[in-house]
């Protein structure tokens, strides 16, 4: 094994030693230089249980994964200001305790879900994530696990896949990754894909009764999975993608913004499931353009199979993850304090460019989730991506047990609570809408 797989155990089975220092990839390092106070960059997940859970036993269960998935132990190192790099320092144990047990409360699982999203875990201790463990009302004998991510050291399916390790140790039961759905080959001869000119700023999400605090809210909802044709040249991501679309669109309208181009940035995960997972941040933005003529639920049929020529193209690039400026940007040739300012002041100037919203489909959760007989097996599962301006808006998506649970995430500087419900329903009905088009 390598030094990053098995971090030395700082005299535990012999002399002290250094301890193991990762240089931040750049997802982490651009992640790291924007943070901000006022909108934490947390992801969130959800996890429903039919039962309950032995607070020690599963406190041992999940610090047990946390050791299978060393990667996952680790903490920002100190450094001079001149430094070329920030560097993760990895632990051979967790400096916190990461599993708590709120007490009960009426509103538990309300002030759970606020908890992930004003209060990130910090980068100096080891690991940045924490799991609550919230007992549902006196109706329900259920119980929710909210894990709450640092999204600048970690994403969510890296934690799922650490929470998957947790199910296993806890109840004995085989938690191992079901086999991704298998699709007929595209044979069709590669064809150049029509996309609206990327040199116009997007469209942005109009503002509607934004809140006085400051932050992100959030809603979740539990849908049918979209039907499609046996056959279908589109999936489910694009009937996603193009609900979406036609939400934001919609929204726009009625608030009397200008038609423009849309850009809906798309998460692509090509990681395996499995106990090899690479932990972190491991996915690749791509970015789906929509002409504001294009965006015709009349017409649902042409738009899901342009939606699927893009996405489609866009999977099959080779590309780094947040793109070749990126990789320029956080080359360790000065001071990482300088590139954080200059990091900084470039966003800012690009704010204009930033797409228009982001939707990330998780899609089927591959492992079982199951906890044993008394706990259970999952039966829901939420993600929530941070919201942050100038976007301010983010879907989320992810089906277990044959249905669909979306997450809708906005920054309260853009939306409130009622503008949230409104997009809810709108998404719902274009996500219908694409069955009917079909």
């Amino acid at each position: 094994m390598t030094a990053v797989e098995h971090p030395a155990r700082d005299g535990t089975d012999g002399p002290p030693r250094t301890p193991v220092r990762v240089p931040f990839p750049v997802v982490d390092e651009v992640s790291r230089h924007c943070l901000q106070e006022e909108e934490p960059e947390t992801v969130h997940i959800e996890v429903h249980l039919p039962g309950r859970l032995a607070p020690d036993r599963l406190t041992t269960a999940f610090t047990e994964a946390l050791h299978r998935h060393p990667r996952i132990l680790m903490r920002e190192a100190a450094g001079p200001w001149y430094r070329r790099r920030y560097e993760w320092e990895l632990t051979p144990d967790p400096d916190v305790e990461v599993v708590a047990f709120p007490p009960p409360d009426r509103d538990a699982l309300k002030h759970a879900r606020a908890r992930a999203l004003d209060d990130a875990p910090p980068l100096s201790a080891s690991p940045p994530i924490r799991l609550e463990v919230v007992d549902e009302d006196d109706k329900s004998e259920g119980t929710v696990l909210f894990l709450t991510i640092n999204h600048t050291a970690l994403d969510g399916p890296a934690c799922l896949r650490i929470l998957a390790t947790a199910a296993e140790l806890y109840g004995g039961r085989d938690n191992s990754p079901a086999a991704p759905p298998v699709r007929a080959p595209d044979t069709s001869p590669a064809v150049q894909v029509e996309t609206p000119s990327t040199w116009t700023p997007p469209a942005r999400v109009a503002q509607g009764a934004p809140e006085p605090s400051p932050g992100n809210g959030m809603l979740v909802t539990e849908l049918a999975v979209p039907h499609r044709p046996k056959g279908s040249p589109y999936t489910v991501n694009d009937q996603l993608m193009a609900a979406t679309a036609l939400m934001i669109a919609h929204w726009n309208r009625e608030h009397g913004a200008r038609p423009r181009p849309l850009r809906i940035t798309m998460p692509v995960d090509d990681r395996p499931r499995g106990t090899d997972m690479p932990i972190g941040n491991g996915t690749r933005l791509v970015e789906v353009p929509f002409a504001p003529e294009e965006l015709d639920a009349h017409r649902m049929g042409e738009l899901l199979r342009r939606t699927a020529d893009r996405t489609r193209a866009l999977k099959s690039l080779p590309r780094p993850q947040l793109g070749h400026g990126a990789a320029l940007l956080t080359a360790p040739v000065v001071p990482v304090a300088w590139r954080a300012a200059a990091t900084r002041g470039l966003r800012r100037a690009a704010a204009p460019w930033t797409s228009t919203t982001l939707l990330s489909n998780i899609g089927r959760i591959p492992y079982s989730l199951d906890f044993g007989e008394e706990a259970g097996r999952a039966h829901a599962v939420w993600f929530s991506a941070p919201a942050r301006m100038p976007r301010g808006l983010t879907v989320t998506t992810a089906s277990t047990a044959g249905r669909l649970h979306c997450a809708l995430r906005w920054s309260r500087s853009l939306l409130s609570h009622g503008d949230g419900a409104h997009l809810r329903d709108l998404f719902e009905h274009y996500l219908h809408a694409t069955e009917e088009g079909t």
